[in-house]
């Protein structure tokens, strides 16, 4: 009962705390910082036996994973200041936990997961079907609220002890209250920034259509201490967005957009 009032307090009194504005910030943070942006985590979304979803010829796994790749290969050259780590460099299945593990053990500066989209359109070609990208930043309020959140999320029952990993993953517990206060303060804002530079990268040089930057409660990106973004990078079950995703063509336009919204976002926070 104790632990239950304490735990209580705690919350209120972070909850009541109001988020401090950049310009407030500017008398607490010294004229120097000693931030250095120094390593991306790079996730290629499922894998393995979780072939995520489908299209009429290719499986999202496949995909995510070729642009990766490729994503840690130009960041190589590109950006050659910043370290980028994989999640998976294969046909592999990992973990959500396991994918969040690696990104905090690594001290990563900036989550990416990479993922295709799917509708219930299923893969037969007709008009008017669903497409364009979209831009995920984590909702811990909207977990049960939106079927993109549901269908990543799926991947867990993948796991063998799913259950017992995920126990604590409750919208009622007051440590994950805590969690989640602490996560708004320092991640949410750069989260937001960073996918509105890629959408704005999709949109205004590739030309693709967009379907907006997103809170909802994903938990790949729920579990890593940095801020964190699922890229949702086409419907596969889309025809013609599926040549596309699948093409080098598109995977190059893919990754180069997302090459030219880190060079934004790391000038956007100083660093």
């Amino acid at each position: 009962m104790r632990c239950g009032v304490f735990f209580g307090i705690i919350v209120l009194l972070l909850l009541s705390v109001p988020l401090i504005s950049i310009a407030q910030q500017k008398d607490t943070i010294p004229a120097v910082t000693t931030f250095k942006f120094k390593t991306v985590i790079i996730d290629a979304g499922h894998g393995g036996k979780d072939a995520g979803a489908r299209g009429s010829h290719s499986f999202e796994k496949n995909v995510t994973l070729s642009i990766a790749l490729k994503l840690k290969a130009a960041m190589d050259t590109a950006i050659t200041d910043v370290k980028s780590i994989l999640t998976r460099a294969d046909d592999t299945f990992i973990p959500l936990n396991q994918r969040s593990a690696i990104a905090n053990q690594n001290k990563g500066n900036l989550f990416i997961s990479i993922h295709c989209n799917s509708s219930p359109e299923g893969t037969a070609a007709r008009a008017h079907k669903q497409k364009g990208v979209l831009l995920l930043v984590y909702g811990f309020h909207r977990l049960k609220e939106q079927e993109e959140a549901v269908r990543e999320n799926a991947s867990i029952f993948q796991e063998k002890d799913y259950k017992q990993n995920y126990e604590s993953y409750d919208e009622s517990d007051p440590s994950n209250l805590i969690i989640l206060n602490a996560y708004i303060q320092k991640y949410r804002k750069q989260s937001i920034l960073f996918g509105d530079l890629v959408d704005d990268e999709f949109t205004g040089i590739d030309g693709r259509e967009s379907n907006g930057v997103k809170e909802q409660g994903v938990l790949v990106l729920a579990h890593s201490a940095m801020p964190a973004v699922l890229i949702e990078t086409g419907f596969i079950n889309n025809p013609e967005e599926e040549e596309y995703l699948n093409s080098d063509e598109g995977q190059h336009e893919i990754v180069m957009s997302i090459i030219r919204a880190l060079r934004n976002y790391r000038k956007a926070i100083g660093s």
